[in-house]
């Protein structure tokens, strides 16, 4: 009987929250970040941008692979208040003006998925929406102060402390926090990988 051999997988992302979930999901894979400037201020619907950034990392990971038999997935999240996109805060005030940008309304977390395999490209996103507490400018300081937000889209981690700025959340929790794992479930399907209970 022939062994099938299994796919090598490759997340183009270095971000913590996804290494985790994959794990948590049973998956063998290697962790090889894309290396691409991620712009944000882009032309088209925010969605279409964070699909665009999806498909740019897992493009930029399998050209420095070179294994078309190798499966890239990538992803980006975006926060969207308003017609404005928000990325991750560059200094702590920036971390404040999108955290009073958020207080009180209810925004759009975005996640983008790409997944390559030689010629076969697959690109999804999911939008989950997020209200925000109405928060005191201390709250604001010291979640701040914290570094939570520092290197997050949104300027946040709901997984994190930043859950006490949540006051509801209708859609996808894990999208929020960066990987949408039902989607990326039926996605990983289409490549002849089943994920079971």
């Amino acid at each position: 009987m022939i062994k099938r051999k299994k796919t090598k997988i490759i997340l183009a992302s270095g971000s913590p929250r996804r290494i985790e979930y994959l794990k948590s999901l049973g998956l063998e894979f290697e962790v090889i970040p894309a290396d691409i400037h991620e712009d944000s201020n882009g032309k088209g619907s925010p969605a279409g941008i964070a699909r665009k950034l999806a498909k740019e990392k897992a493009l930029a990971v399998a050209g420095s692979l070179g294994d078309p038999k190798a499966l890239i997935i990538s992803g980006d999240t975006i926060v969207v208040t308003g017609n404005n996109i928000l990325g991750k805060p560059a200094s702590k005030k920036e971390a404040v003006e999108m955290l009073h940008s958020l207080s009180g309304k209810t925004h759009k977390v975005i996640t983008a998925l790409c997944l390559i395999q030689g010629p076969k490209i697959k690109v999804s996103h999911v939008t989950t929406y997020v209200t925000f507490n109405d928060l005191s400018q201390a709250a604001i300081r010291s979640y701040v102060e914290s570094g939570e937000p520092m290197d997050k889209a949104g300027a946040y981690a709901i997984q994190g402390k930043g859950v006490l700025l949540v006051k509801k959340i209708n859609g996808d929790y894990p999208n929020v926090v960066g990987l949408p794992i039902v989607r990326l479930a039926e996605m990983l399907s289409e490549f002849g990988i089943k994920l079971r209970p």
